[in-house]
């Protein structure tokens, strides 16, 4: 009873109204019904609804009598969220101050990162060392966020140590008579030079220290060596480490992963060279380790010396010549580069029996 006396009053007061006012909340009313009848479990609006009811609070002085779907703030935060829109696009950059080239910021970027104890002022006097501009501002707006302290990295570490450590490691080669041949590498973590292999039948103690002797001759010796906890190395070999003043690091037991580099170089060498031939004797297996060790070191290219081999390669473009074909360890392949129009020339791709070089020759 009261709601129908209420809505008799409203009705009544509404013949004092002025007529504009009674059309404009007429027209909100319909609005949030068309609203309503939408397909779709939960009203959504759209931008136009927003901006409507943003035209709508600045010309109805009742417009919050007329809201039915949502809140009077909702409507408030639609009108702010469209001032400030307002205002960023009449602020919108017209020219002003130019901005910095994308391989300055590129490279003041790369600075922080690679050297993470300097400063501005440092970086700033090496980029004016290369003729380049920036503020101390500029550069310290480029620095990249991070909230650990300063330090380098475990890489980094690593690569400082490099050349002050050596492995060594022994693999089974098996002959065509099912003899067994033993072949010790040692290898520098430096540039992944193989600096001496040697080959046995009876691998003792005594010979393994007679093959670091010849290893590392005069004062050539590393601090460090790597080793395996393998029972060849026995009480002559840690004595003569000792004489030469090797500190060796032993690894533990069965976790090859702890010695990786000559690991990584034992499976390259079956992998790449004695899963391809057959072993007749001793004699043979040397030479085709020497022919391997020959291409290894000038030729195989290595991800971890930036694409490059342990002794360094230059890089030869194909106008030096034209491309030809030399065979390495007896089935690998070293082309000079030259003209590529032969599409199926076999010495393109991976051979089954090898690989294939590319070098410039005149």
């Amino acid at each position: 009873m009261l709601a129908i006396v209420s809505a008799l009053l409203r009705c009544l007061f509404s013949w004092l109204r002025p007529k504009h006012e009674l059309a404009l909340e007429n027209l909100a009313l319909r609005h949030q019904i068309a609203v309503l009848n939408r397909p779709a479990p939960k009203p959504r609006l759209q931008g136009k609804d927003r901006l409507f009811w943003v035209v709508l609070k600045r010309w109805c002085p009742n417009w919050r009598a007329a809201l039915i779907i949502f809140q009077p703030e909702t409507v408030i935060g639609w009108q702010r969220a469209g001032f400030r829109m307002f205002w960023r696009w009449k602020s919108r950059p017209r020219g002003g101050r130019p901005g910095k080239d994308s391989a300055l910021i590129e490279l003041i970027r790369r600075m922080w990162v690679v050297n993470p104890t300097w400063g501005s002022p440092r970086i700033l006097d090496e980029l004016a060392k290369l003729g380049l501009e920036a503020s101390t501002a500029t550069i310290r707006k480029y620095r990249p966020k991070s909230g650990r302290p300063p330090s380098q990295s475990w890489r980094t570490f690593l690569q400082n140590h490099a050349g002050a450590i050596a492995a060594l490691d022994f693999f089974v080669v098996p002959t065509v008579t099912f003899r067994l041949l033993y072949v010790l590498v040692v290898i520098t973590h430096e540039r992944r030079k193989v600096v001496h292999f040697n080959i046995t039948d009876e691998p003792t103690a005594a010979w393994t220290a007679q093959q670091i002797i010849n290893a590392f001759p005069y004062d050539t010796a590393p601090k460090y060596l790597l080793r395996d906890r393998d029972s060849i190395y026995g009480s002559v070999f840690v004595q003569r480490l000792e004489g030469m003043g090797i500190q060796q690091k032993l690894i533990s037991p069965r976790s090859p992963w702890q010695n990786p580099y000559v690991e990584r170089l034992v499976g390259s060498i079956r992998r790449e060279c004695l899963d391809r031939v057959i072993v007749f004797q001793e004699r043979q297996l040397r030479q085709i380790l020497e022919s391997y060790f020959e291409y290894y070191h000038k030729v195989r290219r290595h991800r971890s010396l930036s694409h490059d081999s342990p002794i360094p390669r230059p890089v030869e473009s194909p106008d030096r010549g034209k491309v030809t074909e030399m065979p390495l360890v007896g089935g690998l392949r070293w082309l000079n580069c030259g003209p590529l129009r032969a599409r199926s020339d076999r010495s393109f791709t991976l051979q089954q029996h090898g690989m294939s070089w590319f070098h410039a020759r005149n």
